[in-house]
């Protein structure tokens, strides 16, 4: 399109605060440098447990409103970072948070792990053929830790940027996404983390969480991107601690309802999974665009 900037990232995440805590920084620098950053999130996170005691009405075992309330702290988040663009999969309350894996949620109706694939997946080709971006991220196939929901929104967004790609398919004129990237953290980085949170603020929070406890962590050698997002830390933990019902911010340092300290990354780690890499084998890239050609960067480029 022609009045979108040249750089275009899209990111698919399945609650309001998995994008906060993934990829705030990430956001937060293509926003300041220009990019048109758009957040597609699937579900309102109506299953969420709150955090703070003033809110636990909130909650869907009490009085519920927790998946209305959870639109706005995205909207006070997204401020934060500088992203104007962010919607629901379908419109809001579309698909319903389906709950841990194994709950009786993950069936209840409209359930997000439920939805028929091609069906969810349309709505994001539509997304997709609007914006055009030329970068996608998502998760990994397990969703990072194994939610429904997250596992369900990597579905998705890996079958939209085929079908949106597919001449065939649907409305609108078909789009190929150049670069695809999963949500990473390596394990060597995770660990300096949680030593210097041990270090720095043992008592922050009343226990500290297992390195496995933090989604997508894997051996070092799978990362092929990192995003230094230092100079944006401060805007990655206010739109964190927008997200009140869900997250509690202590410095560099945060936990979720379970109490658990973890450190908060502002550099962010990626892995190239579809598209080819900006840099020379083995190379980590600094930039998400890295290896686009300025032609499939020009404003409105048909791919």
């Amino acid at each position: 399109m022609k009045d979108l900037p040249a750089r275009r990232l899209l990111l698919v995440h399945a609650h309001p605060d998995d994008e906060s805590i993934n990829n705030g920084a990430t956001m937060a620098r293509y926003a300041a440098e220009g990019a048109h950053v758009a957040l597609v999130t699937c579900t309102l996170g109506e299953e969420g447990e709150v955090i703070p005691p003033g809110l636990a009405h909130l909650a869907e075992d009490r009085e519920g409103g927790l998946g209305a309330h959870r639109v706005g702290e995205l909207a006070a988040a997204m401020r934060e970072l500088g992203v104007s663009d962010h919607r629901f999969l379908g419109g809001p309350g579309r698909y319903r948070d389906s709950g841990m894996m194994g709950t009786e949620q993950n069936h209840r109706p409209g359930a997000f792990w439920d939805a028929r694939l091609d069906e969810a997946a349309g709505h994001l080709v539509g997304v997709i053929r609007a914006l055009r971006p030329q970068v996608l991220v998502t998760y990994d196939p397990d969703g990072g830790y194994g939610h429904p929901d997250h596992i369900q929104a990597h579905r998705v967004a890996m079958r939209a940027a085929d079908l949106a790609a597919d001449p065939a398919y649907g409305d609108g004129a078909p789009h190929t996404v150049a670069k695809i990237y999963w949500n990473r953290v390596p394990r060597s980085v995770a660990e300096e983390g949680f030593a210097r949170l041990r270090e720095t603020a043992p008592d922050a929070f009343p226990g500290i969480a297992a390195i496995d406890d933090v989604p997508g962590v894997v051996d070092d050698s799978e990362i092929t991107a990192e995003i230094d997002g230092s100079a944006y830390a401060a805007a990655k933990t206010a739109a964190m601690r927008a997200h009140a019902t869900q997250i509690a911010v202590d410095g560099p340092f945060f936990a979720l309802s379970n109490d658990l300290g973890q450190p908060v990354f502002t550099t962010e780690y990626y892995q190239l999974v579809r598209g080819d890499s900006g840099v020379d084998h083995g190379l980590r890239e600094h930039d998400l665009f890295a290896g686009l050609a300025d032609a499939a960067l020009a404003p409105g480029a048909q791919t």
